[in-house]
């Protein structure tokens, strides 16, 4: 359905805004590699299934609504044919491995159900893989250009941008990155951009006008604290002095998804994380199917449910879970249809629910997420005339006046502002990447048009530089799960980056160490490296 079949005179209008993204990892340089696991569980937990939900849709001619981000670094390795066999390759082991489940668990009557579901699931995502040609951009494409869902960018490796106004060029090269990026996997340039962290900041809305991004995502003490204070609070969005929009997230919703003690994932019928055959099962045994054959970690295959706060957990009720996410649903349902008869007494235009979240949640923190969002949609769709699905977009087509107003500086981290990728864990990264963003202007105004080897270094240096930006690495330093990877991630790039300085400076590249770095970096093959200018 296109913009006009909306009725303005709906009571409410609910955004669901999903933020797939993941750091760019990606090792030819070795066989198997660990952290590449994290995209592999992703497709296999969220992206599939979020497709096949939204597949579902469609064939039952519903008229649906999402806005999904799917970031640049993301983009690129789903794009990239390496990861694309080795994802294969992940999948056919799954599939492997639940056969020999099957086999395992003859004789435990609560396990073997589990063993021939997860079989037959990994043989229904793989089918669903290989019909999509591998290429998971193109499947989600198909999807924005039927009008069912809003595709959104991010800034290109994810930095956290109010940590780089003090280098104007960084900004920009970020973003501009991102919308290039995005055009050569769309076909069309993005409306919406998601800023990574919901970090914001004034002026970095400046470099969204010169990209011709037309709103924004921040969280909700964000737009509270704008100037002059926001009329309607989060039930609409603002216009920034130079009439981009900022929208705010709900906090109601938010808190009934995310909160770790009320949200609904928390719920003792859903699939245990954490418990995994990985952890379980004779070493030997799962050595071919592990992430790392000499140590162990998660395979995918999980055979309890949450149970409770202590360790002991209960076998796996895969129907009663189903059941759960549908009551869950349901109370979501009402919860919102509540909401709107409450701000449509108050407000004098239809209030509009924006609720983000990562999309990751559903599937993989979440295993009954996607089942979850599939409820939720056909019971707002059919069980209800309250409120209707919109895209940020849509909203403003349909209630284009808005308030001017100055959002307040925040984010959606720890405290609301930006501790989480600033402090004592990971400030060391700060300084060099402050003298790389001076040398890169430099470079983008030494050169201003370079051919051959200077232009495919400068080209590297860029990415080597946006790299090291990703606002991943301090996350990670920050939270301790891979500390060593982080730390060694940005030092590589920042190393590599040097190299590449004091060659161009120089004027002696070395090819061969040039060509090798940029089979191990390959993301944004156009990059334009006069935006550091």
């Amino acid at each position: 359905m296109t913009e006009a079949n909306h009725n303005v005179a709906t009571p409410g209008y609910l955004a669901l805004v999903l933020h797939a993204h993941l750091p760019f990892v990606r090792h030819p340089e070795h066989e198997r590699f660990l952290e590449e696991n994290w995209l592999f569980e992703a497709i296999t937990e969220t992206y599939l299934p979020l497709l096949q939900v939204m597949e579902g849709w469609l064939q039952d001619g519903m008229d649906t609504r999402l806005t999904l981000t799917l970031s640049p670094t993301l983009c690129a390795m789903l794009l990239d044919p390496l990861l694309q066999s080795r994802y294969e390759r992940h999948l056919n082991g799954l599939i492997e491995l639940a056969e020999k489940e099957i086999h395992r668990t003859r004789w435990e009557p609560a396990l073997q159900p589990l063993a021939r579901m997860y079989h037959e699931r990994f043989l229904h995502l793989r089918a669903a893989y290989q019909s999509y040609g591998g290429n998971l951009v193109a499947a989600f494409r198909k999807f924005q250009e039927q009008g069912r869902v809003e595709i959104i960018t991010c800034a290109a490796t994810h930095a956290v941008l109010p940590l780089l106004a003090g280098h104007p060029p960084s900004l920009r090269a970020q973003i501009l990155i991102a919308r290039d990026h995005y055009r050569s996997c769309f076909g069309c340039d993005p409306r919406g951009i998601w800023l990574p962290e919901c970090a914001y900041v004034e002026g970095i809305e400046h470099v969204l006008q010169e990209a011709n991004l037309r709103w924004f995502i921040l969280d909700t003490h964000g737009l509270l604290q704008a100037r002059p204070r926001p009329r309607y609070g989060v039930f609409a969005p603002v216009f920034t002095p130079n009439f981009i929009a900022a929208f705010g997230r709900d906090l109601d919703s938010a808190k009934q998804v995310w909160s770790k003690d009320e949200g609904y994932p928390g719920d003792p019928a859903y699939r245990d994380f954490y418990r995994d055959i990985g952890f379980d099962l004779d070493f030997d045994y799962l050595r071919p199917y592990l992430p790392d054959e000499e140590r162990r970690g998660f395979t995918g295959v999980k055979y309890h449910r949450i149970t409770g706060p202590g360790t002991g957990k209960l076998p796996y009720d895969r129907p009663r879970a189903r059941q759960r996410a549908a009551d869950h649903a349901g109370h979501f349902l009402a919860a919102r249809m509540d909401q709107f008869s409450k701000l449509t007494e108050v407000m004098d235009r239809p209030p509009l629910i924006v609720s983000p979240y990562d999309a990751e949640l559903f599937g993989h923190w979440w295993y009954e997420g996607p089942e979850f969002l599939d409820f939720f949609v056909r019971k707002a769709t059919y069980d209800q005339s309250v409120f209707r699905l919109i895209t940020p977009h849509e909203y403003l087509s349909l209630v284009p006046a808005q308030q001017v107003a100055e959002p307040g500086a925040s984010s959606w981290g720890s405290e609301g502002y930006w501790n989480v990728w600033l402090n004592e864990t990971n400030e060391w990264i700060y300084p060099h990447l402050q003298v790389a963003q001076e040398r890169m202007t430099e470079l983008a105004r030494r050169f201003p048009t370079a051919q051959g080897l200077n232009l495919r270094a400068l080209r590297q240096a860029g990415r080597e530089l946006l790299l090291a930006q990703s606002s991943d690495w301090p996350f990670i330093l920050r939270t301790g799960t891979s500390p060593d990877y982080a730390r060694k991630r940005v030092t590589d790039h920042i190393l590599r980056f040097t190299a590449l300085y004091e060659q161009l400076t120089a004027g002696q590249i070395d090819a061969n160490g040039l060509a090798w770095v940029e089979s191990l970096d390959n993301l944004f093959p156009d990059l334009d490296y006069r935006y550091w200018a």
